[in-house]
């Protein structure tokens, strides 16, 4: 591989490593020679996790941790500094919609349970800000760094029947933004911000809106495809390589980027 694009030997926190996205990275990040800190509130996921990783011979710990509880995630900082010394990459992959904040199609946005707006919005937003405030930190003192957050085509134009994922996800892509500035004009520009926004992946949070019980397009997937130039779903790994540059030298002069990946999906009217 062209060494511009390495990031062999960076020590990479990946929030959510539990979940689909979140191990697909870190399997790649692990096979690209870094040196990945599993983090996750799902201690079964965790240790499944952490297995797999093992098992591609790279250096890995799995650390237990709430992206929603900074003294949590402060303990997992303080750790991995002392085992590795230094953070260079923090991947803030933890989130995802739920059931109860996917409103049915005859179900009215005034019905929607309060309690589900709100799990969602804090999962997705502050799941993004606590960990890009204890993790940013320290790569602020070290004055190089790399966040990358994970926004959405939720954030680009408006998706039916999912408010509180739609909402937060385009507060991430502010916040990469702002903070991108932030970091940048205070302590230069080793640390950069950016985003992925992923198009439209089949995952186990929206299986059941996309693929009706027979294996068949639901009319929501029909809709999608017709949407999407490429005229197919992404397959989860084709994310890796978008993050991977990100993380690289190669990107070194970009930051404040939201990168879709989404099969032509927002550059496309329909028309």
């Amino acid at each position: 591989m062209n060494e511009q694009f390495s990031i062999k030997g960076k020590v990479a926190v990946i929030t959510g490593a539990g979940g689909v996205l979140g191990g697909s990275i870190a399997k790649s990040f692990v096979a690209s020679g870094a040196k990945v800190v599993a983090l996750d509130i799902r201690q079964e996921q965790l240790d499944a996790r952490i297995k797999e990783l093992t098992d591609l011979g790279g250096e890995t710990i799995a650390m237990a941790g709430n992206v929603l509880d900074l003294e949590s995630l402060k303990n997992v900082a303080n750790e991995v500094v002392r085992k590795w010394e230094r953070i260079d990459i923090l991947l803030n992959i933890a989130g995802g919609n739920t059931s109860g904040g996917t409103l049915a199609p005859d179900q009215a946005f005034f019905d929607m349970p309060v309690p589900e707006w709100e799990k969602v919005t804090n999962l997705n937003m502050n799941g993004t800000v606590y960990p890009s405030m204890v993790f940013g930190e320290i790569m602020a003192k070290q004055k190089k760094g790399c966040i990358i957050n994970v926004s959405s085509m939720a954030a680009y134009s408006a998706i039916t029947r999912i408010p509180g994922y739609s909402a937060a996800k385009t507060a991430v892509s502010n916040f990469t933004q702002w903070l991108a500035t932030e970091l940048a004009l205070k302590y230069g520009d080793g640390v950069r911000v950016n985003a992925i926004a992923p198009g439209f992946f089949i995952g186990d949070q929206n299986r059941a809106i996309l693929i009706n019980s027979d294996g068949s397009l639901t009319d929501r997937s029909k809709k999608v495809l017709a949407k999407t130039p490429m005229g197919r779903f992404g397959d989860i790994t084709e994310l890796n390589g978008a993050v991977q540059f990100l993380c690289s030298e190669a990107a070194s002069f970009i930051t404040g980027v939201v990168l879709p990946v989404d099969g032509g999906f927002s550059a496309f009217s329909g028309v």
